[in-house]
């Protein structure tokens, strides 16, 4: 079980992993184009954006953890590793397809880290739609 346990750890940290890398490329861009976003139909376009790019990090962390319930025989084949790691990992847990018995601890932590992702890009999410409406401030002078 404590073997088991670390494994979902180590998955874990690599979906923060690549959390952090999507949401650290991304604020790169944003930082560009919202000095250029000035106007409705830019902001739109820039939500969309960022929408997307964090629905890809979310699908490619589901598609991690779903790589190995494969890999290790949780799960009979990909199409339902990934359709089990997605429902898992957004907490909608339906209940038709489970875990082994000495695999469900792994799924829980999967369950936790997708709200814990989830909460991240919402949390990004407000933090760019509250920068919408700061007007730019002027630097302030270093002593």
């Amino acid at each position: 079980m404590v073997s088991k346990l670390l494994v979902a750890l180590g998955l874990m940290a690599l979906c923060v992993v690549i959390h952090a890398t999507g949401l650290t490329l991304g604020v790169r861009r944003l930082r560009h184009r919202a000095a250029i976003a000035q106007q409705f139909w830019s902001w739109t376009r820039l939500f969309i954006r960022l929408a997307s790019r964090m629905i890809l990090l979310h699908l490619l962390e589901i598609t991690v953890w779903a790589l190995y319930y494969v890999w290790t025989d949780a799960m009979p084949d990909l199409q339902t590793a990934v359709y089990f790691s997605a429902v898992t990992y957004t907490t909608t847990g339906y209940g038709d397809l489970v875990l082994p018995a000495e695999w469900r601890l792994v799924g829980a932590v999967e369950a936790l880290t997708g709200i814990l992702m989830c909460g991240w890009s919402s949390g990004f999410f407000f933090v760019v739609v509250s920068r919408m409406f700061v007007e730019p401030r002027p630097a302030e002078p270093t002593p």
